[in-house]
């Protein structure tokens, strides 16, 4: 009897181990390829004459956009515990710029959908110009 009671208490305690969240995701965030190069046209007989190349314009920020001269870091590999439900979604974290202008890692969490088939799309720093602008994830 004490054997049977035992093997249960130690089935209990795997039991619970198991169902408590002791699974572990890592999440690694991997850059998307560049795409192929387009056909080249075929070049004229003779060089048109050349206009001077025009600057690009790069259209400000908006005025609350967060702004960094430079490059984020790569982003953290994170341990994603297991979700506290069904109606709940991952945002991964992210680099962000702290009070005095160095980067702060914002830790990923958990959020609850707004409706059944939401899709968290994260956010992420765009080049513009000579420096980088945040944007904002969102749902869609």
């Amino acid at each position: 009897m004490r054997l049977i009671s035992s093997g249960l208490v130690t089935l209990s305690l795997v039991s619970l181990a198991l169902a408590t969240g002791c699974v572990e995701r890592r999440v690694v965030y991997v850059p998307t390829p560049a795409p192929a190069p387009a056909q080249p046209a075929p070049a004229p007989a003779q060089p048109a004459p050349q206009a001077p190349p025009a600057q690009a314009e790069v259209p400000p920020p908006p005025p609350n956009a967060v702004v960094s001269a430079q490059a984020p870091p790569a982003p953290q590999v994170e341990v994603v515990p297991v979700a506290p439900g069904t109606e709940y979604v991952w945002a991964p974290g992210y680099w962000s710029v702290g009070v005095g202008g160095g980067w702060v890692w914002i830790g990923g969490h958990y959020v609850v959908r707004p409706h059944p088939h939401a899709v968290w799309v994260g956010g992420h720093w765009l080049r513009r110009g000579h420096g980088y602008v945040w944007v904002g994830g969102h749902w869609g």
